[in-house]
């Protein structure tokens, strides 16, 4: 079956996006050698999950549907937790934290960039 192996992060301003990112989850950026601007992110060799980039947006972001957008959602041990972080590095929550039956809990927040960000806390007492 195949499976996500990579995925890249649209940013007005790569540098801010590096920033916000290392700052929310302690994901590690790195320059991709070349003159594209683009970040290689590790987002850590502890458990199971994928690495990623950032990379210059091609098209300013219009609000209008005409953007190509992926939304991902990260685990966490504490949607609370990182919902404070991403306030705090400049995100804006856009889905409060939210039970999924069974599964845990769900929030989401837009980045620096305007991206949506999932993030997930499992328990399954949630209710």
């Amino acid at each position: 079956m195949p499976r996500v192996i990579h995925f890249e992060i649209y940013a007005d301003e790569p540098e801010r996006a590096i920033k916000f990112y290392e700052t929310v989850f302690g994901w590690q950026a790195q320059k991709f050698p070349g003159p594209m601007d683009y970040w290689m992110l590790d987002t850590g060799k502890e458990e199971s999950g994928i690495n990623g980039a950032i990379m210059k947006r091609e098209k300013p972001l219009t609000g209008s549907g005409d953007i190509v957008a992926y939304v991902c959602t990260i685990g966490v041990d504490s949607v609370d937790a990182y919902l404070t972080k991403a306030q705090a590095a400049g995100g804006k929550v856009i889905v409060p934290k939210s039970p999924i039956p069974g599964m845990g809990w769900f929030a989401q927040f837009l980045d620096t960039e305007g991206n949506i960000v999932g993030i997930m806390q499992g328990d399954p007492t949630a209710k």
